[in-house]
Protein backbone atom coordinates (compact mmCIF):
# COMPACT_ATOMS: atom_id res chain seq x y z
CA UNK A 1 0.00 0.00 0.00
CA UNK A 2 1.58 3.42 -0.82
CA UNK A 3 1.82 5.64 1.98
CA UNK A 4 2.08 8.97 0.28
CA UNK A 5 -1.05 10.84 -1.10
CA UNK A 6 -1.73 10.67 -5.01
CA UNK A 7 -0.98 13.34 -7.30
CA UNK A 8 -4.03 12.87 -9.63
CA UNK A 9 -4.68 13.75 -13.59
CA UNK A 10 -7.99 14.03 -14.59
CA UNK A 11 -8.16 14.34 -18.42
CA UNK A 12 -11.45 16.15 -19.33
CA UNK A 13 -11.97 17.74 -16.00
CA UNK A 14 -13.96 20.09 -17.15
CA UNK A 15 -16.97 18.08 -18.37
CA UNK A 16 -20.09 16.62 -16.85
CA UNK A 17 -18.37 13.68 -15.39
CA UNK A 18 -14.95 14.87 -14.67
CA UNK A 19 -15.83 17.65 -12.66
CA UNK A 20 -17.76 15.91 -10.98
CA UNK A 21 -14.63 13.53 -9.91
CA UNK A 22 -12.74 16.50 -8.91
CA UNK A 23 -15.69 17.38 -6.09
CA UNK A 24 -16.40 13.88 -5.04
CA UNK A 25 -11.68 13.66 -4.52
CA UNK A 26 -11.86 16.50 -2.57
CA UNK A 27 -15.02 15.36 -0.30
CA UNK A 28 -14.17 15.29 3.45
CA UNK A 29 -15.22 11.23 3.32
CA UNK A 30 -13.16 10.83 -0.39
CA UNK A 31 -11.72 7.49 0.40
CA UNK A 32 -9.11 8.84 -2.12
CA UNK A 33 -7.40 12.09 -0.63
CA UNK A 34 -5.42 13.25 -3.03
CA UNK A 35 -2.54 15.52 -2.84
CA UNK A 36 -2.36 17.54 -6.09
CA UNK A 37 -5.41 17.51 -8.14
CA UNK A 38 -4.58 18.34 -12.17
CA UNK A 39 -7.58 19.33 -14.63
CA UNK A 40 -6.79 19.00 -18.03
CA UNK A 41 -9.10 19.90 -20.61
CA UNK A 42 -9.67 22.09 -23.87
CA UNK A 43 -12.50 23.28 -21.95
CA UNK A 44 -12.49 25.91 -19.13
CA UNK A 45 -12.43 24.36 -15.89
CA UNK A 46 -15.44 26.66 -14.13
CA UNK A 47 -14.87 24.66 -10.48
CA UNK A 48 -12.58 25.73 -7.38
CA UNK A 49 -8.92 25.84 -8.18
CA UNK A 50 -6.67 26.24 -4.90
CA UNK A 51 -4.05 24.26 -3.44
CA UNK A 52 -5.14 21.26 -4.37
CA UNK A 53 -6.26 22.08 -7.50
CA UNK A 54 -4.61 23.11 -10.84
CA UNK A 55 -6.10 23.65 -14.23
CA UNK A 56 -4.08 22.84 -17.52
CA UNK A 57 -5.66 23.57 -20.75
CA UNK A 58 -4.67 21.66 -23.46
CA UNK A 59 -5.69 19.42 -26.32
CA UNK A 60 -5.57 15.40 -26.06
CA UNK A 61 -4.34 15.28 -28.92
CA UNK A 62 -1.02 16.90 -28.72
CA UNK A 63 1.53 14.67 -27.51
CA UNK A 64 4.11 17.18 -26.25
CA UNK A 65 1.00 18.64 -24.05
CA UNK A 66 0.18 15.23 -22.46
CA UNK A 67 3.56 14.15 -21.59
CA UNK A 68 4.25 17.36 -20.10
CA UNK A 69 0.81 17.36 -18.11
CA UNK A 70 1.62 13.68 -16.75
CA UNK A 71 5.07 14.53 -15.38
CA UNK A 72 4.88 13.63 -11.61
CA UNK A 73 1.09 12.15 -11.16
CA UNK A 74 0.83 9.11 -9.40
CA UNK A 75 -2.68 8.48 -10.98
CA UNK A 76 -4.45 8.82 -14.51
CA UNK A 77 -8.16 9.28 -14.33
CA UNK A 78 -8.97 9.66 -18.24
CA UNK A 79 -11.92 10.53 -18.80
CA UNK A 80 -11.52 13.09 -22.14
CA UNK A 81 -14.02 11.99 -24.50
CA UNK A 82 -16.22 12.49 -27.71
CA UNK A 83 -19.37 11.61 -26.42
CA UNK A 84 -21.03 11.70 -30.12
CA UNK A 85 -23.76 9.66 -31.43
CA UNK A 86 -23.70 11.33 -35.15
CA UNK A 87 -23.00 15.06 -35.20
CA UNK A 88 -19.11 14.78 -35.71
CA UNK A 89 -17.00 13.13 -38.32
CA UNK A 90 -15.54 10.17 -37.67
CA UNK A 91 -11.69 11.40 -37.96
CA UNK A 92 -12.66 13.65 -35.05
CA UNK A 93 -14.31 11.48 -32.78
CA UNK A 94 -11.10 8.06 -33.65
CA UNK A 95 -8.47 11.12 -33.34
CA UNK A 96 -9.48 12.07 -29.52
CA UNK A 97 -11.39 8.80 -28.19
CA UNK A 98 -8.35 6.46 -29.63
CA UNK A 99 -5.42 8.98 -30.49
CA UNK A 100 -5.92 10.84 -26.84
CA UNK A 101 -6.07 7.48 -25.46
CA UNK A 102 -2.59 6.21 -26.94
CA UNK A 103 -1.22 9.70 -25.90
CA UNK A 104 -2.35 9.10 -22.20
CA UNK A 105 -0.96 5.61 -22.18
CA UNK A 106 2.61 6.34 -23.77
CA UNK A 107 2.80 9.24 -21.12
CA UNK A 108 2.16 7.03 -18.60
CA UNK A 109 4.93 5.13 -19.34
CA UNK A 110 7.07 7.79 -20.35
CA UNK A 111 6.96 9.09 -16.58
CA UNK A 112 6.71 5.95 -14.72
CA UNK A 113 2.82 6.70 -13.91
CA UNK A 114 1.32 3.20 -12.87
CA UNK A 115 -1.79 3.85 -12.62
CA UNK A 116 -4.72 4.22 -15.36
CA UNK A 117 -8.65 4.34 -14.90
CA UNK A 118 -10.20 4.59 -17.92
CA UNK A 119 -13.82 5.91 -18.79
CA UNK A 120 -15.27 3.94 -21.37
CA UNK A 121 -18.92 2.82 -22.12
CA UNK A 122 -21.53 0.70 -22.07
CA UNK A 123 -21.50 1.37 -25.82
CA UNK A 124 -19.13 -0.95 -26.38
CA UNK A 125 -20.90 -3.69 -26.24
CA UNK A 126 -24.13 -1.98 -27.42
CA UNK A 127 -25.28 -4.65 -30.28
CA UNK A 128 -28.46 -3.28 -31.65
CA UNK A 129 -30.29 -6.12 -29.78
CA UNK A 130 -31.82 -6.60 -26.61
CA UNK A 131 -29.36 -7.26 -23.94
CA UNK A 132 -30.99 -8.44 -20.89
CA UNK A 133 -28.99 -8.80 -17.67
CA UNK A 134 -25.63 -8.96 -19.29
CA UNK A 135 -22.38 -8.94 -17.28
CA UNK A 136 -18.86 -8.08 -18.08
CA UNK A 137 -18.28 -11.36 -20.30
CA UNK A 138 -20.62 -9.50 -22.73
CA UNK A 139 -18.51 -9.92 -26.08
CA UNK A 140 -17.82 -6.77 -28.06
CA UNK A 141 -20.51 -6.26 -31.23
CA UNK A 142 -18.93 -8.21 -34.71
CA UNK A 143 -20.18 -4.51 -36.59
CA UNK A 144 -20.36 -0.67 -34.75
CA UNK A 145 -23.91 1.41 -35.43
CA UNK A 146 -21.98 4.61 -34.56
CA UNK A 147 -18.01 5.67 -34.53
CA UNK A 148 -18.51 6.64 -31.13
CA UNK A 149 -19.71 2.58 -30.33
CA UNK A 150 -16.18 1.25 -32.21
CA UNK A 151 -13.85 4.28 -31.05
CA UNK A 152 -14.73 2.80 -27.38
CA UNK A 153 -13.70 -0.71 -28.07
CA UNK A 154 -11.05 0.34 -29.96
CA UNK A 155 -10.27 2.61 -27.05
CA UNK A 156 -10.59 -0.28 -24.81
CA UNK A 157 -8.63 -2.69 -26.04
CA UNK A 158 -5.54 0.11 -26.52
CA UNK A 159 -6.37 0.27 -22.82
CA UNK A 160 -5.76 -3.54 -21.71
CA UNK A 161 -3.27 -4.44 -24.47
CA UNK A 162 -1.06 -1.45 -22.87
CA UNK A 163 -1.44 -3.33 -19.27
CA UNK A 164 1.43 -4.53 -17.91
CA UNK A 165 3.61 -4.66 -14.02
CA UNK A 166 4.80 -1.22 -14.85
CA UNK A 167 1.11 -0.08 -15.93
CA UNK A 168 -1.87 -0.77 -13.46
CA UNK A 169 -5.26 -0.24 -15.45
CA UNK A 170 -9.19 -0.86 -15.27
CA UNK A 171 -11.72 0.24 -17.35
CA UNK A 172 -15.47 1.58 -15.88
CA UNK A 173 -18.60 1.41 -18.19
CA UNK A 174 -20.90 4.02 -17.30
CA UNK A 175 -24.44 3.68 -17.86
CA UNK A 176 -26.78 6.52 -18.67
CA UNK A 177 -25.51 9.01 -16.59
CA UNK A 178 -27.81 11.97 -15.20
CA UNK A 179 -27.59 14.53 -13.25
CA UNK A 180 -27.07 17.97 -12.16
CA UNK A 181 -25.69 19.94 -15.30
CA UNK A 182 -25.98 17.26 -17.64
CA UNK A 183 -25.65 17.97 -21.58
CA UNK A 184 -27.01 14.96 -23.46
CA UNK A 185 -30.54 14.02 -21.68
CA UNK A 186 -32.51 16.91 -20.24
CA UNK A 187 -32.00 20.40 -22.26
CA UNK A 188 -33.65 18.26 -25.53
CA UNK A 189 -36.61 16.86 -23.29
CA UNK A 190 -37.35 20.25 -21.73
CA UNK A 191 -36.84 21.99 -24.88
CA UNK A 192 -39.21 19.08 -26.60
CA UNK A 193 -41.63 19.89 -23.05
CA UNK A 194 -41.94 23.81 -24.08
CA UNK A 195 -43.06 23.08 -27.66
CA UNK A 196 -46.13 21.82 -26.21
CA UNK A 197 -45.48 18.59 -28.03
CA UNK A 198 -43.56 15.72 -26.04
CA UNK A 199 -43.45 12.24 -27.59
CA UNK A 200 -41.57 9.26 -26.75
CA UNK A 201 -40.35 6.39 -28.76
CA UNK A 202 -41.34 2.92 -28.27
CA UNK A 203 -44.00 1.50 -25.85
CA UNK A 204 -42.63 1.85 -23.08
CA UNK A 205 -41.65 -1.66 -22.07
CA UNK A 206 -38.38 -1.83 -22.63
CA UNK A 207 -35.47 -1.21 -19.84
CA UNK A 208 -31.88 0.79 -19.57
CA UNK A 209 -29.67 1.82 -16.77
CA UNK A 210 -29.24 5.09 -15.34
CA UNK A 211 -26.59 6.22 -13.12
CA UNK A 212 -26.50 9.35 -11.31
CA UNK A 213 -23.32 11.68 -11.57
CA UNK A 214 -22.37 11.72 -8.51
CA UNK A 215 -22.21 8.08 -8.13
CA UNK A 216 -20.56 7.83 -11.34
CA UNK A 217 -17.44 9.87 -10.02
CA UNK A 218 -17.47 7.73 -6.89
CA UNK A 219 -17.15 4.75 -8.41
CA UNK A 220 -13.75 6.56 -10.20
CA UNK A 221 -12.41 7.12 -6.88
CA UNK A 222 -13.08 4.18 -5.85
CA UNK A 223 -11.40 2.39 -8.71
CA UNK A 224 -8.41 4.38 -8.28
CA UNK A 225 -8.06 3.72 -4.82
CA UNK A 226 -7.86 0.29 -5.54
CA UNK A 227 -5.58 0.61 -8.15
CA UNK A 228 -3.20 2.68 -5.92
CA UNK A 229 -3.48 0.05 -2.81
CA UNK A 230 -2.65 -2.55 -5.09
CA UNK A 231 -6.16 -4.72 -5.22
CA UNK A 232 -5.10 -6.56 -7.71
CA UNK A 233 -8.57 -7.90 -8.51
CA UNK A 234 -9.06 -4.97 -10.48
CA UNK A 235 -5.93 -4.60 -12.80
CA UNK A 236 -6.58 -5.29 -16.66
CA UNK A 237 -10.78 -5.45 -15.62
CA UNK A 238 -13.94 -3.88 -17.36
CA UNK A 239 -16.90 -2.92 -14.85
CA UNK A 240 -20.47 -2.00 -15.07
CA UNK A 241 -21.52 0.59 -13.67
CA UNK A 242 -24.73 1.63 -12.28
CA UNK A 243 -26.97 2.72 -9.44
CA UNK A 244 -30.51 1.43 -9.83
CA UNK A 245 -33.28 -1.19 -11.29
CA UNK A 246 -33.49 -0.71 -15.05
CA UNK A 247 -36.37 1.44 -16.49
CA UNK A 248 -37.68 2.81 -19.59
CA UNK A 249 -35.60 5.76 -20.34
CA UNK A 250 -38.37 7.84 -21.37
CA UNK A 251 -40.30 6.73 -18.23
CA UNK A 252 -37.31 8.03 -15.88
CA UNK A 253 -36.76 11.05 -18.02
CA UNK A 254 -40.39 12.15 -17.35
CA UNK A 255 -40.01 12.31 -13.67
CA UNK A 256 -37.55 14.85 -14.08
CA UNK A 257 -38.98 17.08 -16.41
CA UNK A 258 -42.23 17.41 -14.96
CA UNK A 259 -40.63 17.13 -11.66
CA UNK A 260 -39.09 20.38 -12.28
CA UNK A 261 -42.63 22.41 -13.75
CA UNK A 262 -42.37 21.22 -17.32
CA UNK A 263 -45.83 20.33 -18.94
CA UNK A 264 -46.13 17.11 -20.55
CA UNK A 265 -48.02 17.11 -23.38
CA UNK A 266 -49.59 14.69 -24.82
CA UNK A 267 -49.34 13.29 -21.52
CA UNK A 268 -49.07 9.10 -23.22
CA UNK A 269 -47.90 9.47 -26.87
CA UNK A 270 -45.62 6.96 -28.10
CA UNK A 271 -44.39 6.94 -31.18
CA UNK A 272 -44.27 2.91 -32.54
CA UNK A 273 -41.20 1.32 -33.08
CA UNK A 274 -41.33 0.46 -36.71
CA UNK A 275 -42.46 4.08 -37.48
CA UNK A 276 -39.61 5.80 -35.97
CA UNK A 277 -37.13 3.50 -37.21
CA UNK A 278 -38.57 4.08 -40.22
CA UNK A 279 -38.55 7.44 -40.01
CA UNK A 280 -34.83 7.22 -38.45
CA UNK A 281 -33.80 5.69 -41.67
CA UNK A 282 -35.60 8.50 -43.84
CA UNK A 283 -33.77 11.22 -42.04
CA UNK A 284 -30.42 9.76 -42.63
CA UNK A 285 -31.20 9.76 -45.96
CA UNK A 286 -31.90 12.93 -46.42
CA UNK A 287 -28.96 13.83 -44.90
CA UNK A 288 -26.74 11.70 -47.37
CA UNK A 289 -28.50 13.12 -49.94
CA UNK A 290 -27.29 16.71 -48.58
CA UNK A 291 -23.83 15.27 -48.13
CA UNK A 292 -22.45 16.69 -51.72
CA UNK A 293 -23.79 20.28 -50.26
CA UNK A 294 -23.09 20.36 -46.22
CA UNK A 295 -22.18 17.36 -44.26
CA UNK A 296 -23.99 16.67 -41.25
CA UNK A 297 -25.43 13.75 -38.90
CA UNK A 298 -28.92 13.48 -38.01
CA UNK A 299 -29.75 13.00 -34.10
CA UNK A 300 -33.30 11.47 -34.90
CA UNK A 301 -31.36 8.07 -36.99
CA UNK A 302 -32.29 4.66 -36.16
CA UNK A 303 -29.10 4.41 -33.54
CA UNK A 304 -31.56 6.85 -31.16
CA UNK A 305 -34.47 4.54 -32.09
CA UNK A 306 -32.66 1.51 -31.23
CA UNK A 307 -30.87 3.12 -28.15
CA UNK A 308 -34.03 3.62 -26.35
CA UNK A 309 -36.67 0.89 -27.43
CA UNK A 310 -34.70 -2.20 -26.63
CA UNK A 311 -34.38 -3.52 -23.65
CA UNK A 312 -30.23 -2.73 -21.95
CA UNK A 313 -30.06 -4.23 -18.61
CA UNK A 314 -26.85 -5.12 -16.28
CA UNK A 315 -25.88 -5.05 -13.29
CA UNK A 316 -22.10 -3.40 -11.10
CA UNK A 317 -22.17 -6.55 -9.01
CA UNK A 318 -18.83 -6.93 -10.53
CA UNK A 319 -17.47 -3.27 -8.84
CA UNK A 320 -19.24 -4.10 -5.58
CA UNK A 321 -17.10 -7.25 -4.93
CA UNK A 322 -13.87 -5.83 -6.37
CA UNK A 323 -13.71 -2.37 -5.21
CA UNK A 324 -16.27 -2.03 -2.70
CA UNK A 325 -18.94 0.37 -4.98
CA UNK A 326 -21.85 1.29 -3.53
CA UNK A 327 -24.36 4.12 -4.49
CA UNK A 328 -22.94 7.06 -2.46
CA UNK A 329 -26.50 9.29 -2.91
CA UNK A 330 -29.28 7.11 -3.11
CA UNK A 331 -32.18 7.52 -5.91
CA UNK A 332 -34.12 9.43 -4.20
CA UNK A 333 -31.55 12.07 -3.59
CA UNK A 334 -30.48 11.64 -6.84
CA UNK A 335 -33.17 12.29 -8.87
CA UNK A 336 -34.14 15.34 -6.16
CA UNK A 337 -30.58 17.39 -6.42
CA UNK A 338 -31.44 16.98 -10.46
CA UNK A 339 -35.12 17.77 -10.28
CA UNK A 340 -34.08 21.05 -8.33
CA UNK A 341 -31.07 22.24 -10.45
CA UNK A 342 -33.63 22.12 -14.08
CA UNK A 343 -36.93 23.21 -11.65
CA UNK A 344 -38.77 26.60 -13.64
CA UNK A 345 -36.54 29.40 -12.00
CA UNK A 346 -33.72 28.26 -10.95
CA UNK A 347 -32.36 28.35 -14.69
Amino acid sequence: MENKLPKILITGGSGFLGSRIVEELLCDDSPLQPEKIIVFDQQIYKGQLGDKVEFIQGDIRDKGTVEKVCKGMDIVIHCAAIIDWGTRTREEVLSVNVGGTKNIIEACKANHIRNLVFTSSLDAVFSGKPLVNIDEGQPYASSFHTVYCESKVLGEKVVLEAASTDLKTCILRPSDIYGEADPYHMDPLIDMAKSGFYVRLGNGKSKCQHVYVGNMAHAHVLAARALWIDNKTVESQCYFVTDGPGINFFTFFDQIVSGAGYKIFPKNLWLPFRLAYTIGSISEFIAVLWRPIKHYNPKFSRFAVLYTCLDFTFSSQKATDDFDFAPKYNREEALQNTIDYYTIGND
